[in-house]
């Protein structure tokens, strides 16, 4: 009897103390699983605020962040532009891999390798995933990747103690805001002085430049508002001990020669992390600390997948930077960043990048893409039409006349000392060895990958849409060769002669087509296979290659190109394919070269004419 009424008077208290336990025990689990935030802003790299460069502004809202986290001072978009950078965001992956390098897509490629886009890891495991509200993917999405993204979307919905990962998207500063007029410039003057900052050394010093660069810095700090506004909410709920938040530009700048290019202004972007307390363990235990290892976007999704402790999948090309079992003195460590540009809006280059150290390596694989070929979208800011207008006229020195001049194959930079790209080393002896390194290092990127981009974009959607990655795989000995085709213009013409024949005798069409590019690289210095490539023009199967011929025997000034250029583009019935060739014309009739183009409306096939990239080309051309 005195032991049972021993037990009722105990039984209470370990009742007491076995829910304690259990309360305590799904604390744990909660701080386990920290909030993540991103909040990112449009078309801003690096240079434009002053927490990163001298010559940008205050941005008080993301100093905070950084006093209380780590600032990466050399993070980096993998490509220049919206979609393609956000395609390597939510994917984990380079582009030119998976078929997501192009923007605008044509048409949208499924995830690579069995990988689902990273946020349905995090909402597989118990995580609210929500996104306000930008996505712009080239990738087929599919319905567990958010739990919602709209303008409405809010981590305010999520179940009561659940982990959310919220992104935050902010468009003051996308390259629209620049698309102003004379009137408008005249009538709006702006709160950053016009003498306050240096206008980059490619850029004309214009007053349309300073006022362009004022209006952006004002953007910046309006967009800096907004983040304060984020933050201001998270804490207001109570949550900024549980979160981390992460602030990072999509990809680089605005201004001209930025967003789109291979240069640090498109690809070079701000990156704050805030730690909360709780968590520093998982950022090193330090606070307010600028952490200068190379960082980039395809290293984001394993970043937050480690901070969430979920299993990283082998087949994401990144590699995390936060979280368990990640070294801070390792991140300083890392030096390298691998980028890509293919075709943006209508305007097409293929352009590759390596970045190690201060050294910048750019392989331009079709050089005579001049970078200020005209993009409808890019042309309406008044900066570029001025610098357009400034070159014709012959008002620019040789750094600013630069951008609509023919590049070389290579490119070498050391970005501490000519932070704009303006002095291209790579034909200094002393440099040599730096070059050779950075050449070999790249050659074997796009080799790995492998880079799906050696085949034209028409090709790829006629025969790998449906999985890229695979086709890839399983073509890899052919890409390998087209690469090393296109790198034969990097020796004397003498000494790849036979080779650069081989190439456009070659029964595989995208040989043929290669070895011209090579030759049109080399210029008169192929002109003893002139022959061949007339023959070529005159009746190969492929429209690319009797273009790119034509496109050769143009550059050296034997023959116009236009009568082949225009035929092909008639008898072209697939728009990516017709978007090429438009692009070749584009250069033929630049100032360069000065040949004619009559492209009569009725002649093109409407399902070509009908595509909306095509039309923004022919606008130009002043066909419709």
């Amino acid at each position: 009897m005195k032991y049972f009424q021993r037990l009722c008077l105990i039984l209470p208290i370990l009742l007491v103390l076995l829910t304690s336990t259990i309360s305590c025990n799904k604390t744990k689990t909660k701080i386990e699983k920290p909030n993540i935030v991103w909040i990112t802003s449009e078309d801003n790299s690096k240079h434009y605020l002053k927490m990163f460069d001298d010559n940008g502004v205050a941005t008080p809202n993301i100093e905070s962040l950084a006093n209380h986290g780590i600032t990466y001072s050399r993070a980096f978009s993998n490509a220049p532009v919206c979609s393609v950078a956000r395609s390597a965001i939510i994917t984990g992956s380079y582009g030119p891999r998976i078929g997501a390098q192009y923007h605008r897509k044509l048409k949208m490629v499924p995830m690579p390798d069995s990988l689902m886009m990273f946020p349905a890891y995090l909402r597989n495991a118990g995580y609210y995933t929500t996104n306000n509200n930008k996505e712009d993917y080239n990738i087929k999405k599919g319905d567990s990747v958010w739990d919602d993204s709209s303008k409405n979307a809010s981590w305010r919905n999520r179940k009561v103690g659940q982990p959310f990962f919220h992104v935050y998207n902010i468009g003051i500063t996308h390259e629209g805001s620049l698309h102003f007029t004379k009137e408008e410039m005249m009538l709006n003057s702006t709160k950053t002085g016009e003498n306050t900052f240096k206008v980059q050394p490619n850029h004309p010093n214009t007053k349309i430049f300073r006022y362009t660069n004022a209006l952006y810095r004002d953007k910046m700090q309006e967009m800096d508002t907004k983040v304060g506004e984020v933050v201001k909410a998270l804490e207001e709920d109570g949550l900024l001990e549980n979160t981390f938040i992460f602030y990072f530009g999509d990809h680089g700048g605005a201004l001209p020669g930025s967003k789109g290019y291979l240069y640090e202004t498109g690809l070079h972007v701000p990156l704050v992390v805030h730690v909360p307390e709780k968590y520093k363990h998982l950022a090193g235990n330090e606070k307010g600390i600028v952490n200068k290892g190379f960082v980039s976007f395809i290293d984001l999704a394993p970043t937050v997948l480690n901070l969430a402790g979920i299993y990283i999948p082998e087949k994401i090309d990144g590699r995390a930077f936060l979280g368990k079992n990640i070294s801070v003195d390792e991140v300083n460590t890392r030096d390298e960043t691998y980028s890509y540009a293919d075709r943006f809006d209508e305007k097409y280059d293929q352009v590759r990048a390596i970045r190690k150290g201060k050294y910048k390596y750019i392989r331009n694989y079709q050089p005579f893409n001049y970078d200020g070929i005209l993009n409808n979208y890019r042309y309406k800011q008044l900066a570029f039409k001025e610098w357009q207008s400034l070159y014709e006229e012959g008002k620019l020195n040789d750094i600013q006349a630069a951008f609509y001049k023919e590049r070389t194959p290579e490119m070498l930079f050391d970005i501490e000392s000519d932070p704009y790209e303006t002095k291209n080393l790579i034909s200094q002896p002393k440099y040599h060895t730096i070059s050779n390194d950075l050449r070999e290092r790249l050659d074997k990127w796009v080799k790995e990958m492998p880079d799906l981009s050696f085949f034209p974009e028409h090709f790829l959607i006629e025969k790998a849409i449906e999985n890229p990655v695979q086709y890839g795989k399983e073509h890899k000995k052919e890409i390998h060769k087209y690469i090393d085709i296109s790198n034969l213009c990097l020796s004397k013409f003498e000494s790849v002669k036979q080779e650069v024949m081989n190439s456009l005798t070659s029964k595989d069409p995208w040989q043929r087509y290669w070895g011209l590019i090579t030759c049109s690289n080399f210029k008169k210095d192929a002109s003893a296979l002139e022959s061949i490539i007339r023959t070529i023009a005159s009746n190969d199967p492929e429209n690319l290659n009797r273009v790119r011929a034509a496109e050769y025997l143009g550059i050296i000034n034997v023959e116009n190109p236009s009568a082949v250029m225009i035929n092909t583009l008639y008898n072209s019935k697939k728009p990516a394919e017709a978007l090429l060739i438009l692009n070749s014309i584009i250069v033929m009739q630049s100032k360069r070269y000065n040949y004619k183009f009559d492209i009569q409306l009725k002649n093109i096939e409407e399902v070509v004419s009908e595509n909306s990239e095509v039309k923004s080309r022919l606008e130009y051309l002043e066909v419709l």
